[in-house]
């Protein structure tokens, strides 16, 4: 076996076992949906419906999956309830091409720019500090010379957890004291990352909701500081959401997607929860590229997100 295929076939090994929660969520559902039908009938797609909305699709993208499949039942005129499956593969897949036409790039892929500034936002809680150090973890892996910003200056255990982060995959943090102005942390790494040559800087900042002013703002004015060094950084905004917390994903999406450009999101979690259903509505609802999804503890556990290999694990 190739060294690629050797790569290939444990990222589809992590994928499937991260993906199992809702795997057996979605089959238990779906044997239930077609239980004593031949054929796929109003019913069956009823309780399609069913099992697509209690699976943390979301409604509008549910309706859209079911508008599909009642166009193919209504060409083919019969449609047997064993092909449900695939065909529910070749429409979510076919959905989620048409909203998303960006190709999937793996972590040694070349970055558009140097250094390639990543800004990355979400609640606390959600697993933000912890992709942080995971994708400083794969870019160094993949080659990349990377630097890290702790900007989220509120809160002790963020920067401290970035600063771990950074020990256990050999990268620089950089910091400043507890209630520092996160835009000059924000500059200071940005500068650093340039005059030291680097490849990504990651910059982490406050996980703040309840005032989206203040939230708005401090981000925007993080934005305009690094600017001064990259005029046109950052090169992306990437939300982190919860997986596991379902439709609250869908509105902490909502929330930050008004306060600032958010160009890119990582979907956490998916591991320890049935709702992996989340990351199509997601995908399908935002038409904002899912980037990156988490499928567990390791660093390892965080993939590039290739919606066809998604798709494929899901429902098979």
């Amino acid at each position: 076996m190739g060294i690629f295929n050797f790569f290939n076939k444990e990222k589809k090994e992590t994928l499937d076992k991260g993906l199992n929660k809702t795997k057996e969520s979605v089959f238990s559902k779906l044997s239930r949906a077609v239980a004593g039908k031949s054929k796929v009938d109003d019913d069956v797609l009823d309780n399609l419906e069913e099992v697509l909305v209690t699976s943390d699709v979301g409604v509008e993208t549910t309706l859209r999956i079911i508008e599909r499949i009642e166009e193919r039942v209504a060409k083919d005129k019969y449609l047997n309830t064993s092909e449900l499956n695939s065909i529910l593969k070749e429409e979510i897949a076919s959905l989620l091409a048409e909203n998303n036409t960006d190709a999937p790039l793996d972590f040694d892929a070349p970055l558009p720019k140097k250094p390639y500034v990543i800004m990355v936002v979400g609640v606390n809680g959600v697993g933000k500090t912890t992709t942080i150090g995971k994708l400083a973890y794969q870019f160094k892996k993949a080659g990349k010379k990377v630097y890290l910003g702790a900007a989220d200056t509120f809160r002790a255990a963020a920067v401290d957890q970035l600063v771990i982060w950074g020990e256990r995959v050999g990268v620089p943090v950089v910091k400043q004291k507890m209630g520092s102005d996160p835009a000059s942390v924000a500059y200071d790494a940005v500068s650093s990352a340039k005059a030291n040559d680097a490849d990504v800087v990651i910059i982490d900042t406050a996980g703040r909701l309840h005032n989206k002013v203040n939230l708005m703002n401090e981000l925007t004015k993080i934005k305009n500081v690094m600017q001064k060094i990259i005029p046109d950084a950052p090169h992306e905004i990437l939300l982190v959401l919860d997986g596991s917390t379902g439709q609250n994903a869908f509105e902490q999406a909502k929330q930050f997607t008004k306060a600032t450009d958010v160009n890119a999101l990582a979907v956490t979690k998916l591991d320890g929860t049935a709702k992996g259903g989340v990351v199509i509505g997601i995908s399908d609802q935002f038409k904002i590229p899912v980037k990156y999804i988490g499928l567990g503890e390791k660093m390892e556990d965080l993939q590039v997100f290739d919606k066809n290999e998604f798709v494929e694990s899901l429902f098979s």
